[in-house]
């Protein structure tokens, strides 16, 4: 979708000095960006289901390694 095309979905909220404080996005415009930046960067939502234990395994085992001088770019990381 055009840059153009999407500024005109989207609106602006502003306070009582006129200042824009948010931005007001349609829900399938807004679901479309996020499937899009998942797709482009690799990313996705938190695992929900996913055991803290096994977070917190992979988080040490991380450290070690970058404290070990092993480290590798991000996204070979999400390739895991």
């Amino acid at each position: 979708m055009p840059i153009a095309q999407i500024e005109n979905l989207i609106r602006y909220v502003t306070n009582a000095e006129g200042k824009a404080t948010d931005v007001l996005v349609p829900l399938e415009l807004w679901q479309q960006l996020i499937h899009s930046l998942n797709n482009i960067s690799g990313l996705a939502w938190i695992d929900e289901q996913e055991p803290k234990d096994q977070i917190l395994a992979d988080l040490q085992e991380s450290v070690r390694l970058a404290a070990a001088g092993q480290i590798f770019p991000i996204s070979q990381l999400w390739d895991e």
